[in-house]
């Protein structure tokens, strides 16, 4: 996900069109939800990593900033390395119970593991 603030151009790069207009999306960021109502799932993948294991956490609703933030909690408790991509906390390694273990002490009693 970019960080960046430029408007997405769809892939536009160059129009011959007198009157054409890009299109910028204003709509705000859905809110974060209460973390005692999200309902989040840790999984372990293997798959387009070259065999290597990581853990999954999906379904987080609510804003990007808020999302990398978790995202930051739950690589420092793990110890370990990880992304935030395309909606997706990625952390290195098998460490689904110690994320489930955090998330259910910090209030997402809705966290469940697959």
């Amino acid at each position: 996900m970019s960080k960046n603030k430029k408007p997405a151009a769809d892939g536009i790069v160059y129009s011959t069109n007198p009157g054409f207009q890009m299109r910028i999306e204003t709509g705000s960021a859905a809110e974060t939800a209460a973390s005692n109502e999200q309902k989040l799932t840790v999984r372990l993948e293997t798959k387009h990593r070259a065999g290597k294991a990581v853990s999954i956490l999906r379904g987080y609703i609510g804003k990007i900033e808020d999302l990398e933030e978790l995202g930051k909690k739950l690589k420092n408790f793990c110890g370990t390395g990880g992304a935030v991509k395309d909606g997706e906390i990625i952390i290195q390694g098998d460490q689904r119970d110690k994320m489930l273990q955090w998330l259910l002490k910090n209030g997402y009693a809705k966290a469940k593991r697959i």
